[in-house]
């Protein structure tokens, strides 16, 4: 006899959890943690970029994943490499993010190509 009563409540709690399924499907779950604006290499971004006065070739940045991992960076642009070594954001994507910032501000002005005359 009890045998019989556990199959609608089985089938009633699994209907339940159909329907919570399918709603939290087409109202959306909470949306991942987007990363910061600025200089973006996969799923890295980097943003607050400055140079220090002692030692010009080094570029401080703050970078943030998509996960929402966030850290303070030095890259050095002599020879793209960042310190520290370890940390929570993937280390591939900001030291790619520390090059091209490299790249996008040159340490003297005069290497930055310029366009031709117009004639």
């Amino acid at each position: 006899m009890t045998l019989h009563l556990a199959w609608p409540r089985r089938l009633a709690l699994v209907a339940f959890m159909v329907v919570a399924i399918v709603l939290m499907g087409l109202l959306g779950a909470p949306a991942p943690a987007h990363a910061a604006p600025g200089l973006c290499v996969g799923p890295v971004c980097g943003d607050g970029f400055t140079r220090g006065a002692t030692y010009p070739w080094q570029l401080r940045m703050r970078v943030q994943d998509q996960r929402g991992h966030r850290e303070r960076l030095v890259v050095d642009c002599r020879d793209g490499s960042i310190s520290p070594l370890l940390g929570p954001v993937e280390r591939g994507y900001a030291a790619a993010v520390g090059r091209r910032a490299c790249r996008q501000a040159p340490l003297n002005p005069e290497a930055t190509p310029s366009a031709p005359p117009l004639s």
